[in-house]
């Protein structure tokens, strides 16, 4: 095969006068030797070494080996997560989780400034690149940008301090939360500082500071047990009032967001309110949900409230997680009317001794809370039930009746409705017309039991 060239060359020269001589150009890269650096990783004391290789197949190869580089570089650089650093505080009290932690070491250490390209090398399917940061380069722009970090989250902390003594714990909550944010390429770093004439870790005071401020907020509620009665539509406003501090010395705090949940009859009632100027806000309770067991208003702090939009969330979430939430809770007392019930109930013409719809009635609102009176001046709602039974004809020995029930619910002060309801035509059927109807008032009785009265309550919540 090397023959080939001579043989190309003569054939050529013979036709020199008419035809150009072309000469076949081989890329150097494609034959030249492979570099000590792509042979062997290259160690130095004295500098950081990066070396990306990306397959040329790749349309951003070039990219590739470029980010695959510096990604090797900043593996080189230890990262030794101190013991007074807030990394350390919070895997120590297993508030983060490994992925998170991990998240935020790497970022520590892939802030690289400084770094330069060496050299690269290519054949027809590799690319290669070598780059390097000088070691004293890169721990005197880490040490300048570590300053300026201190400096940034010194002034964001005072700032706070000063914000919550007008009472904006808001605001002071966010200026803390940018603090960390400055020096979050230094969480897992000693960061000592001068504060108040003594030393302290800088990221560690601001992250207890933030602890500070939530577990600092006292909630009251006035009154302290919510009572809803029927003579007031069961409807009762509620003083919600917000201070930061201990008793004699806290201070109110203005436009604080709440979060005010209780059980409402058609579900979960959520409100989001902020205090007024004075720290306090005013909320109505109103259509609880009557069977719901040991019903309370709980108020809480609205932490997704604090933070602001802009803010990294990938970081601060975590950071607001670990926080004490403050909340206080009021107990529901629901007061049922007391009623006083009116009935007539017969069976084709019969008066109803036992079986009628009354008692059923009786044992369902009394087991919801409602009482019975005996005097009509003693009630607050009077009940009065009507219940009759009527032939429907007869069929292969076989009875029909029918049942109609009316009842209606009256506010005893006002005489309004307050609901009224009923079934027309329940059928029964048996062997004669007395049984039948006996039989149309026990399905009457499960139809009180199943729609009937949950529909009443539901009009009077």
């Amino acid at each position: 095969m090397r023959t080939w060239p001579l043989v190309l060359i003569i054939l050529l020269g013979g036709c020199r006068d008419k035809r150009a001589v072309v000469e076949p150009v081989v890329p150097p890269a494609a034959t030249a030797e492979r570099p000590a650096w792509v042979k062997a990783r290259p160690t130095t004391s004295v500098y950081y070494v990066g070396v990306g290789l990306a397959n040329k197949a790749r349309p951003d190869h070039l990219e590739t080996a470029k980010k695959n580089a510096l990604n090797d570089l900043a593996s080189e650089i230890s990262v030794v997560v101190e013991g007074n650093s807030l990394l350390y505080t919070l895997d120590q009290r297993s508030r983060f989780d490994e992925s998170f932690t991990s998240t935020i070491r790497t970022r520590t250490s892939e802030q690289l400034e400084g770094f330069e390209v060496v050299d690269s090398w290519e054949n027809g399917t590799e690319y290669w690149t070598y780059y390097r940061l000088s070691k004293a380069e890169h721990a005197r722009i880490k040490a300048e940008r570590k300053a300026n970090a201190i400096a940034n989250a010194k002034d964001l902390f005072g700032r706070s301090r000063s914000t919550l003594a007008t009472g904006d714990m808001r605001g002071a909550f966010d200026l803390d939360l940018r603090a960390l944010l400055a020096m979050r390429d230094h969480w897992g770093e000693n960061d000592l500082v001068d504060m108040d004439g003594k030393q302290v870790p800088l990221v560690n005071e601001v992250f207890s500071d933030l602890q500070r401020l939530t577990t600092g907020v006292r909630i009251s509620i006035l009154p302290e047990r919510c009572e809803l009665a029927f003579t007031e539509g069961f409807r009762r406003e509620l003083l919600i009032a917000a201070a930061h501090g201990p008793n004699g010395s806290a201070r109110d705090l203005v436009q604080l967001p709440l979060v005010i949940t209780y059980p409402g009859h058609a579900g979960k009632v959520t409100e989001l309110k902020n205090t007024d100027g004075s720290g306090q806000l005013r909320t109505t309770i109103q259509r609880v949900a009557i069977d719901a067991v040991a019903p309370e208003v709980l108020v809480r702090l609205d932490m997704d409230a604090l933070v602001s939009k802009e803010l990294d969330a990938a970081l601060v979430r975590p950071i607001v997680a670990s926080l004490t939430v403050p909340e206080k809770r009021a107990p529901i007392d629901l007061r049922m009317p007391r009623v006083f019930m009116r009935t007539q109930e017969t069976n084709l013409g019969t008066p109803m001794k036992e079986g009628g719809i009354a008692v059923v009635l009786r044992e369902e609102l009394t087991r919801r809370g409602f009482r019975f009176v005996e005097r009509e001046q003693e009630s607050d709602m009077l009940l009065d039930l009507q219940a009759s039974t009527r032939q429907g004809g007869e069929s292969n020995g076989f009875h029909t009746a029918f049942l109609d029930v009316t009842f209606t619910f009256r506010d005893r002060k006002s005489g309004d409705v307050v609901h009224e309801g009923g079934r027309q035509g329940v059928k029964g059927v048996q062997l004669d017309y007395q049984r039948a109807g006996i039989e149309a008032y026990k399905r009457a009785n499960q139809d009180l039991r199943n729609d009937l009265v949950p529909a009443m309550l539901n009009s009077l919540m």
